[in-house]
């Protein structure tokens, strides 16, 4: 008897609209200290400018080989949904709404959560996801033209980054660390992005890790459907914490590292990235020109870029336009 081979892939992409008024008084049911929603340093964390609308445009025109788009939301459906899962099927894609609910369907005493190491931790167990998928955060876009094996070789997933030494062995920065904190004050609650990759490693007995950018992850259900399976407690202390705790781990590092681990992986040091933090106009025009001639730089990540100038994201939203065919240029 022939066995069927699933060699589809799927993207999921997490996302929040902060600025649904529900969603904000939700959040602030469960913060000690709330949120001004009409201070915008308050309230930069959680801001957006409908860029998740780019990433599945973004998906949708330059990955042809995914068939389902997962958009896990928190009871949610952006402004132009409609519209966007019609330009899927035109595409023969998929395009589907996910909720907390479904994910968290055998642990619902841990929502709300508004928590992303929380939430994609579940992303495993969306109905119908392919074996392989890749994970996409609302400010990553697809810029350039990929493949499966942008993504995966032979059945492998590839991982985008480096190997490199946890922050307690790295003599120079802890010198650094221990002189600044006598001038500013450590948050030891604070995690960052770092950190909970080393978390990651160390949960599986790393003695380094492998340092990623903000680039998609190329993730396997059935390692983590294994791993859970026998492992179901650390599932379940990860995914607890309502936010950000600093004993979490990331499910795309532990994934990465669990191929580590099982020799099943592919490590490519190009991330093939532009990564965007500040918004000044001439570094802008400086990165998108870079992209535009770097053939190799595939992704773009936009951090917070609603706090770029007006006439920066003119710019900006005029190259994603002649990129995407679109006119978000017009909603500014």
């Amino acid at each position: 008897m022939e066995v069927k081979v699933d060699n589809s892939i799927d993207a999921v992409i997490t996302w929040v609209d902060s600025s649904d008024v529900v969603w904000q008084n939700k959040i602030n049911q469960y913060l000690e200290k709330k949120i001004d929603w009409n201070n915008k340093k308050d309230a930069t964390r959680y801001n957006s400018i409908n860029e998740v609308e780019i990433a599945i445009l973004s998906i949708i025109k330059y990955a042809k080989f995914i068939k389902n788009i997962f958009l896990v939301t928190d009871n949610q459906s952006p402004e132009n949904f409609d519209k966007l899962q019609k330009k899927a099927r035109t595409n023969n894609v998929n395009l589907e709404l996910v909720d907390h609910k479904i994910i968290f369907r055998d642990y619902k005493n841990h929502l709300p959560t508004f928590n992303s190491c929380s939430i994609i931790t579940m992303l495993y167990q969306i109905p119908n996801l392919s074996d392989r998928f890749v994970i996409f955060n609302d400010d990553t876009f697809l810029m350039r033209e990929t493949s499966i094996l942008d993504f995966f070789i032979d059945e492998k997933p590839i991982i985008r980054g480096r190997w490199d030494t946890f922050y307690e062995d790295k003599f120079f920065r802890n010198i650094a660390v221990k002189i600044k904190s006598t001038f500013k004050k450590v948050n030891p609650k604070k995690t960052g992005y770092k950190l909970v990759q080393q978390k990651s490693a160390k949960l599986l007995g790393f003695k380094k890790y492998i340092r990623r950018g903000h680039t998609p992850v190329s993730v396997r259900k059935s390692i983590l459907i294994d791993y859970f399976s026998k492992n179901p407690k650390f599932l379940e202390n990860n995914i607890k914490h309502r936010f950000r705790d600093n004993s979490q781990f990331i499910i795309s590092s532990l994934s990465n590292h669990l191929e580590v681990k099982n020799n099943s992986y592919v490590l490519e040091n190009n991330l093939n990235l532009i990564y965007f933090q500040g918004y000044n106009h001439f570094i802008i025009k400086l990165k998108l020109y870079f992209f535009d001639t770097d053939k190799t730089k595939k992704f773009m990540c936009f951090q917070s870029l609603e706090l770029a100038k007006k006439n920066t994201l003119k710019y900006i939203f005029t190259w994603i336009d002649e990129k995407l065919d679109t006119n978000f240029n017009e909603t500014i």
